[in-house]
């Protein structure tokens, strides 16, 4: 602790969560005042009357009132508002393959045999989001340039017999440029979206430490959370790709080759075009990677920006001339094509799967000592059913939407590749599947529930059922995911096999009810970005998924929305260095749910470049927290345990961490294997210098809170009024962590000061 001076004050800053948190909530006003930032990221203040910003209330600690400074770090606008970042949710199966890389398991150092499998795995998940990419763009071909141009336009079709007349459908270019249209402008919104990257404020210098190796492990939280500098190269070999085979398409497909000379001609440069985007994937690693010697040097040069707009050009030019080289417009490799990069796509999941298999065998032996609680997802496995997921995704969204599209025109003699059938088996079977271990699980998911120890609830006075949902959920969601991958792998692999036989009559309602599970996955998805882009509401409420997503950097997969933490960070980290200069200022970073990953990352940087003195200085709140149940098992390489005790360890009892047993998403950040002893809380923890092992029992704060090493387990609902707090009645769960008394305590602990009540040992007899 450090006694305070008389020019001591502390600064809260703020981070809020998901979901586009309003400035006024993030800072606990009626009104809010940008004092700094530019624009996206914005720094908050409370406002008065004539929208000035106003001080805070005055902390209470050390026996006297502190006076203090609240400020908010609002960084909503990267990811919500508008219709273009609406439309970024239709690239979730993108995003998906991107954080399957950061969900790889770290690579121990000195081990050859895990250095190359993480190489291998890396290369996999490239080549993977390089085949969603043409995935996507042929399926858009299909709908466009197939079924509309080819098949509804054709002359003597009645498809729209009565809107377009026979002599504009035999009118040479007009059928393919019609197809070509939104292809073209589909493969241009990709190329744009990529290109979006949000910039550090240039009044920003946080001193970053330099980054790490991928997937190698880290001392402190994030620090390898860098954005990849291959994004333009991997940009340009993905629609450079996207558009060699798009020109395949009138070409007869990748194995056929054309009798004319003309179209032989074309067919050879796009599929040379096609190899050469493959093998540059293939080749292309990260440069921070475990051989940056490699071939992808050599590439990166040659792939500069003149180099990328020349690349772009001559595959435009050569889709148009493929698809006038074909007059009458006739398309008969779109079958072929499609089915061919979705065979490819599923190989290479496998073959991913397979190789991440002994990739989390040999760094288990880092975690194997830990307890259950909190061990990676699935024994660090988890990156192969999230890119699983992922190209089932991609697959059934665009086979949903030209089945909708086919639908739409109404006319039955309109013909969508005969993949399209097994696909819609595939959800249809995936959805019965989910349905029955639905069935079967719950039941024991309940039984479950009621074994779950309610001796906590009892003390903190909450109900034992919400505290046992809450609890439940934290503990089984990955369970769910992999659940759901496994129901929808079953369901491939029930369609890959009715690819190759006869139906058989009783699976066709599976086929039924595929397609209305399509049609309902493309309609709601094309519906709530509709809704965004019209509702701000909406989109906040879209933007859930999308703010997690867009948190990791662009690596995998390159046309994903832009990273907003690699701008976040650094900015509150230069924030709270810019009110460290002022020698009595103490700085407390405080995260609310997904922005206590954030603040982690923040305090990380800082930690790596400010002195000792300045380190003192600063503490950390993380409030309703996913850093223990989530993250830290979802990211073991990104986000380790081992990284969480070294910055308890920096720390010391300036991180504080507020969590309720109601809250679903939140949960304890420090603390484990807690028990109810004789009315006493007990468990193991991080102690002062960032070892776990066991805690002191928990000390009952002042106002029913129990504090558990540096976890704060506020009751819920709150047992009075406090003078002075506002009053929240009624269960919180993951609300209003702010209007807690405790709120106050925990910043004063972080701020390195003594609280002005102190707390009271937790006291026998506990409830309320």
């Amino acid at each position: 602790m450090l006694p305070p001076g008389p020019d001591t004050r502390v600064v809260e800053l703020r981070v809020h969560g998901v979901m586009g948190t309003r400035p006024e909530s993030l800072v606990s006003s009626v009104a809010a005042v940008d004092v700094a930032g530019d624009g996206l990221g914005r720094i908050v203040q409370p406002a008065d009357r004539l929208l000035r910003p106003a001080p805070g209330p005055m902390l209470r600690a050390e026996g006297q009132s502190i006076p203090r400074v609240v400020e908010g770090y609002a960084w909503g606008g990267m990811t919500s508002g508008g219709w273009a970042k609406a439309a970024w949710a239709v690239l979730f199966p993108f995003a998906l393959a991107n954080v399957a890389h950061w969900m790889l398991p770290p690579i121990p150092s000195g081990h050859r045999m895990a250095r190359g499998l993480g190489v291998a795995c890396r290369t996999l998940l490239r080549l993977a989001a390089v085949l969603l990419t043409v995935l996507l763009v042929t399926q858009a071909a299909v709908v466009s340039l197939d079924l509309l141009a080819a098949q509804c336009l054709a002359p003597g079709s009645p498809c729209l017999a009565g809107t377009v007349p026979d002599w504009l459908r035999e009118t040479y270019l007009v059928r393919p440029a019609i197809g070509l249209l939104p292809v073209l402008l589909t493969i241009y919104v990709l190329h744009r979206i990529s290109c979006v990257a949000w910039e550090v404020d240039a009044g920003s210098n946080p001193g970053n430490p330099p980054p790490t190796p991928p997937n190698a492990r880290v001392q402190l939280p994030g620090t390898n959370l860098v954005a990849d500098p291959d994004t333009p190269t991997l940009r340009a070999l993905h629609l450079v790709a996207a558009l060699a085979t798009v020109a395949l398409l009138p070409l007869g497909g990748v194995f056929t080759v054309p009798h004319d000379p003309l179209s032989a001609a074309l067919w050879t440069l796009a599929l040379i075009l096609l190899v050469v985007a493959f093998a540059g994937v293939l080749l292309l690693d990260d440069p921070r990677g475990a051989t940056p010697g490699r071939a992808g040097a050599w590439l990166r040069g040659a792939l500069g920006r003149v180099s990328r707009r020349v690349l772009y050009l001559i595959g435009v030019l050569l889709v148009v001339a493929a698809a006038a080289s074909r007059d009458p417009l006739r398309l008969t490799a779109t079958e072929q094509t499609v089915e061919s990069i979705a065979a490819a796509l599923i190989v290479v999941v496998v073959v991913f799967a397979v190789l991440l298999v002994p990739a989390a065998r040999v760094a288990r032996r880092e975690w194997r000592a830990r307890p259950r609680e909190l061990r990676p997802w699935a024994g660090g496995w988890m990156a192969a059913p999230v890119l699983a997921v992922a190209a089932l995704l991609g697959g059934g969204f665009g086979a949903g939407l030209g089945i909708a599209v086919r639908q739409l025109l109404g006319t039955d003699g309109m013909e969508v590749p005969a993949g399209y059938g097994p696909v819609t088996m595939l959800w249809g079977a995936g959805a019965v599947l989910g349905a029955v271990v639905a069935l079967v699980t719950v039941p024991f998911a309940l039984v479950k529930l009621r074994s779950i120890d309610s001796a906590e609830a009892r003390l903190l006075g909450s109900p034992v059922r919400e505290w046992r949902t809450a609890g439940w959920f934290r503990q089984h969601l990955h369970h769910v995911v992999l659940a759901c991958s496994g129901a929808l792998a079953a369901g491939a692999a029930v369609a890959i096999y009715l690819r190759f036989v006869t139906t058989p009559d009783w699976l066709l309602p599976l086929s039924t009810v595929g397609v209305l599970a399509l049609g309902a996955l493309a309609g709601g998805l094309l519906r709530a970005v509709y809704n965004a882009a019209r509702a701000a509401e909406s989109g906040r409420q879209l933007g859930v998924l999308a703010d997690l997503a867009c948190f990791w950097p662009r690596e995998a997969h390159p046309i994903v929305p832009p990273c907003y933490a690699v701008k976040v960070a650094p900015e509150v980290a230069a924030r709270a260095v810019s009110h460290l200069a002022e020698p009595g200022t103490r700085v407390v970073l405080i995260g609310e749910s997904h922005g206590s990953l954030l603040v982690a990352v923040a305090a990380a940087r800082l930690l790596n470049s400010l002195n000792e003195p300045e380190r003192r200085r600063i503490g950390v709140v993380t409030v309703g927290s996913q850093l223990q149940w989530a993250y830290t098992r979802a990211f073991p390489a990104v986000l380790p345990f081992s990284a969480m005790g070294t910055l308890a360890a920096e720390l010391g009892t300036r991180w504080r961490s507020l969590c309720r047993g109601t809250d679903p998403l939140g949960g304890a950040v420090s603390t484990w294997r807690r028990q109810v002893y004789e009315d006493s809380l007990l468990g193991m923890g991080f102690r002062a210098d960032g070892t776990p092992g066991p805690l002191a029992a928990a000390e009952r704060g002042p106002h029913g809170a129990l504090v558990l090493g540096l976890d704060h387990w506020l009751p819920d609902p709150r047992p009075a009024p406090v003078p002075g707090r506002r009053w929240t009645p009624g269960l919180q769960r993951h609300a209003n962590y702010a209007s807690d008394p405790e709120w106050d305590r925990a910043v004063a602990m972080a701020a390195g000061l003594d609280p002005s009540e102190p707390p009271v040992l937790f006291s026998l007899g506990g409830g309320k």
